[in-house]
């Protein structure tokens, strides 16, 4: 049973009522009672837990989904169906070993080597999506990086949705960095808008162009935005020089104005190009695809279920790690003995992913993150 008090006027009266529920036998709620209490109780897995959080944080309508899907128990049906396929194989290489005299299908290095594939196969395709999964939750710090005057700021405020950072014809404007969050194909980016980068004898506006430069290197995605009404410069090729090897999408604005900007120099150096105006909105679209496309989250669908804490990662990691030794004893010519080990292993790892081989510790772990009452 459950009994909601709520009292008016100032903190004394609050304290004092607390204070006389707690001498009549009350307990305070610890991070995550309610949650905890349904997962020892068995009412929820300890994937399904762990949603609960993933729901109550989630900063966009894909990464709720996502928790959603695992509190409805995707992720767990998805590694219980892999779990199965893998004490089946198990079992019967037992049956096979210990009953010869039984009428046992043999078992084969080919049919176990293609069994324990197809397992480890559903485990990479986990693994793989978890950076996606990881940018629809935590957001993705992406700069914004472009010589001077070539429309960072319209930009910035194009996806803001507001006048964020100030616009003016004039060169050189953002001199610091300007941030912000926002939403784009589901996926939150924080945002920051960098001031240009250029050679520049001015030493506040030289300051401002080492920030920006230091702020592209560390982000988990740069815009790099170039002007398609001026010709390739100097700069430009510097800007390519600077970002090449980062997850980049090259934006090539004021496609509104005539057009001045050789497409040939950006291709020589970008894989994902777009072209939009900033000042209209044309290419949004494009932009969005593009972004989700070098974030890996253009094909990730949240309601199919997927790993979504560092917990989940590790166990499904160290399944699969096991799995590739198995196959590795397989194709070694080793004896099944020695793939069952491995296979056994792999299932130890995924009933802790799923909670159901956890120590308290562990459980300790995912429930203090929770904060009171949920």
């Amino acid at each position: 049973d459950v009994v909601e008090l709520s009292c008016h006027g100032g903190l004394y009266v609050t304290r004092r009522l607390l204070r006389a529920v707690l001498r009549a036998g009350a307990a305070p709620a610890g991070p995550g009672e309610f949650t905890r209490r349904a997962f020892l109780n068995g009412k929820l897995g300890l994937t399904e837990a762990e949603s609960v959080m993933q729901i109550v944080s989630a900063r966009g309508e894909q990464a709720a989904r996502a928790a959603l899907a695992g509190h409805g128990g995707a992720l767990e049906k998805k590694i219980r169906e892999v779990r199965e396929t893998l004490t089946g194989a198990a079992a019967h290489l037992d049956a096979w070993a210990d009953y010869p005299e039984d009428d046992v299908p043999a078992v084969t290095a080919g049919g176990l080597e293609k069994t324990l594939g197809g397992a480890k196969s559903r485990l990479d395709a986990l693994l793989r999506q978890f950076e996606a999964g990881r940018a629809l939750r935590e957001g993705v710090d992406t700069v914004i990086a472009g010589k001077p005057n070539v429309g960072k700021s319209t930009l910035m405020n194009l996806l803001a949705g507001c006048d964020r950072s100030i616009v003016t014809r004039y060169a050189g404007t953002t001199r610091d960095v300007v941030e912000d969050t926002v939403l784009l194909g589901g996926v939150p980016l924080r945002l920051a808008d960098t001031a240009g980068i250029r050679r520049t004898d001015d030493p506040v506006e030289k300051a401002g162009v080492s920030r920006a430069r230091a702020r592209a290197r560390s982000a988990q995605l740069v815009l790099a935005v170039f002007d398609a009404s001026r010709p390739w410069d100097a700069d430009d090729r510097g800007l390519a020089e600077e970002v090449r090897g980062l997850p980049c999408v090259a934006v090539v604005n004021k496609i509104d104005l005539p057009q001045k900007l050789d497409k040939k120099y950006i291709q020589h150096y970008f894989k994902h190009i777009v072209s939009i105006s900033a000042a209209s909105g044309e290419g949004l679209e494009s932009l969005t695809r593009a972004v989700l496309d070098v974030l890996d989250a253009a094909d990730c669908d949240p309601s199919q279920g997927a790993l979504f804490t560092e917990r989940q990662r590790d166990a499904a990691r160290r399944a699969d790690e096991s799995l590739g030794e198995a196959l590795e004893a397989l194709r070694a010519g080793m004896t099944f003995d020695a793939v069952t080990i491995s296979v056994e292993d792999a299932v130890s790892a995924l009933l802790e992913l799923t909670g159901e081989k956890v120590t308290e510790e562990v459980v300790d772990d995912v429930f203090r993150r929770f904060c009171v009452g949920k």
